[in-house]
């Protein structure tokens, strides 16, 4: 099987546990885009976290792909189409950002240079800039200010037991109308319905006019689990999560011994 395309989940797969590009992965990963395969990051994170990666990659040289916010976003590096954009529709802003509010929660978002959020100090909200290398910006009234520029995603962070009243209280208030689910213990996801991984690499994958058969797809998480059902070859790192090993093709080495280097020269530039 030629494979052509390779779709790659960051954190936990792609970057090692400094959360960088070791000097292996890159330069078999560029080898791979110089003989024509398409590199798509698929990740959780929002588009200026990827951007960084990508840009280290130099993607918008060799014509990959961002898939952002698990899916909400596609974004053509080398022309900067944006593909595929599903955004949490404005009725509901309020009802996210009062409800989280009123249990003292802080809540983020993002816009196109990074994340905006009504409490800049919080220890989360940190946490998420570093994770992805990008700026926070204060403001008063994040349900407004939202509405500038329509996200893809918002984000409730803190204690697990009261974002999981938070995840209760929204659930009864929204009915349905979004998507609400842990990504981290302290970090309540909240999306369009209907995103995921798999869902927008069919999307790409016809406008490129590429087969699944012809996708391998590598991930750790359970989000990757979709991607890897639906791709030709699924690969999950050595430190993937358990249930994510148990859809794999093929195990590779962990995430810090260059595991995504070692698939892509075995089934594309050793096959």
């Amino acid at each position: 099987m030629k494979y052509r395309a390779i779709a790659l989940d960051l954190d936990g797969t792609l970057l090692n546990s400094n959360k960088e590009i070791s000097k292996k992965n890159k330069e078999i990963i560029m080898k791979a885009a110089k003989a024509g395969v398409k590199i798509i990051l698929a990740s959780g994170r929002p588009v200026p976290g990827i951007k960084k990666i990508a840009k280290q990659l130099h993607l918008e040289e060799v014509s990959g792909y961002i898939l952002a916010y698990n899916g909400g976003m596609i974004i053509d590096c080398k022309t900067g189409e944006v593909i595929r954009r599903e955004v949490i529709p404005t009725e509901y802003y309020a009802d996210i950002v009062h409800c989280a509010n009123k249990l003292e929660v802080t809540t983020l978002t993002y816009d196109s240079e990074g994340i905006i959020t009504n409490d800049e100090n919080d220890e989360y909200v940190h946490f998420e800039s570093r994770i992805n290398n990008i700026p926070i910006r204060q403001v008063f009234h994040l349900e407004e200010e939202a509405q500038l520029d329509p996200p893809v995603k918002f984000l409730c962070v803190g204690d697990h037991k009261i974002l999981q009243q938070l995840q209760s209280k929204l659930d009864d208030k929204l009915k349905g109308a979004v998507n609400i689910f842990f990504s981290e213990p302290f970090f309540l996801e909240i999306t369009p319905q209907g995103i995921e991984k798999a869902s927008s690499l069919e999307i790409l994958l016809e406008k490129l006019g590429i087969d699944r058969k012809s996708l391998i797809a590598c991930g750790d998480g359970y989000n990757d689990i979709p991607m890897m059902r639906y791709a030709g070859l699924a690969v999950a790192m050595e430190n993937a999560q358990v249930e994510t090993k148990e859809w794999a093709d093929f195990i590779a080495p962990s995430n810090d011994e260059d595991g995504v280097a070692a698939a892509i020269e075995k089934f594309i530039l050793l096959a």
